[in-house]
């Protein structure tokens, strides 16, 4: 089944709930532009090979080729994320326990980006519709757990990959290029990190647009009173509406998640720059192409943790990295705990 634009704006503009969801999904998939987005572009940015204003544009565009070519190629990563959680056969109760996990979602990311710390949106998304779902069944048969084991994976897979990439990538390029000029190679390695950036972007959009999208098409299912949103075919108007709210999230409070990943983690050099991409790409196609939902935060920190300590490990501001797993930590309790709560209380009051 695939839904119209005109028909979705038909849609929404009679159907208030409706409404409510579609903004309420639209913010998280803003705030995930803001929070988890500038990951993809730090690094370009970080070394200057281009300019933040030029490298939103070029995230926001290449997001929306992520999102576009990979669910033509392989849509696993959203049907494991529409198959994490049960909120069971009651479609109003299940809209109202959606509603709450968005809202617990943008809480917590709002207040980790507020400490310039890069959160997981795709942890924050899982965590939070886990916690509702569990609050919504009154017990844990909420939880899919053939499917949310993949999230153990992924984190897994995310943090030591990304890293061993990082670490094994850069020391390739630094041996091909060990008895070349630097100064000669500035120019070549600002073309790679441009390259690295937009492969970087575009697998960020093959991962965590698919993650929002089938919670948007969720929304639009339940509100609807349908409990079934498996057999909707993602349409073109929503992989461009989420690139462009993404995008205009990434503009609105990026520089902050920017700096923190991209500046005060690791100084970086144009060519551990492009070695960090490389490697984080490298880690997310592997992930997407096999279903498994992986953080891009996680990644690509992880990726560049590997390229500072390739170099020596007091390279890499250690205290900066502490701020970020402790958040890694305590997102999946601590957003999961705000989505059940936040589920009952609109239980309550609605």
């Amino acid at each position: 089944m695939q839904i119209g634009f005109t028909q979705f704006l038909s849609l929404v503009t009679h159907n208030p709930l409706m409404m409510i969801t579609a903004i309420l999904t639209l913010a998280v998939i803003m705030v995930n532009g803001w929070t988890d987005a500038p990951n993809a572009i730090a690094t370009c940015v970080s070394t200057r090979a281009l300019p933040a204003k030029q490298a939103i544009m070029m995230a926001a565009v290449m997001n929306f080729c992520g999102v576009l070519v990979m669910t033509m190629i392989n849509a696993k990563v959203a049907m494991t994320i529409y198959n994490m959680v049960d909120f069971g056969g009651n479609t109003g109760n299940a809209t109202k326990a959606l509603c709450a996990a968005l809202v617990a979602i943008v809480v917590w990311a709002v207040a980790a980006w507020k400490f310039g710390i890069p959160t997981s949106e795709s942890h924050a998304l899982i965590a939070g519709l886990s916690g509702a779902a569990i609050a919504l069944q009154n017990s844990m048969q909420g939880i899919n757990w053939g499917e949310w084991v993949k999230v153990i994976y992924g984190l897994v897979l995310s943090t030591v990959l990304g890293f061993a990439l990082g670490y094994l990538v850069v020391k390739i390029v630094g041996f091909l290029f060990k008895d070349t000029d630097r100064r000669k190679t500035i120019g070549a390695f600002k073309g790679a990190q441009i390259f690295g950036g937009v492969a970087m972007a575009f697998m960020h959009g093959a991962q965590d647009g698919q993650k929002f999208m089938s919670v948007f098409l969720l929304g639009i299912a339940l509100s609807s009173g349908n409990g079934d949103a498996s057999n909707f075919i993602v349409p073109l108007w929503l992989m461009v509406l989420c690139s462009v709210v993404m995008g205009l999230g990434t503009s609105i409070g990026g520089y902050r998640i920017i700096k923190s990943v991209g500046m005060d983690m690791v100084k970086l050099d144009t060519y551990q720059g492009f070695s960090a991409d490389v490697a984080a790409a490298a880690c997310l196609l592997f992930s997407s192409v096999t279903g498994i939902p992986v953080s891009t935060t996680h990644t690509k920190t992880t990726a560049i943790m590997g390229v500072g300590a390739a170099k020596r490990l007091s390279a890499v501001n250690w205290g900066v990295v502490k701020d970020m797993v402790l958040t890694w930590v305590l997102t999946f309790p601590g957003c999961g705990l705000l989505g059940y709560l936040m589920a009952k209380l609109f239980m309550i009051v609605f």
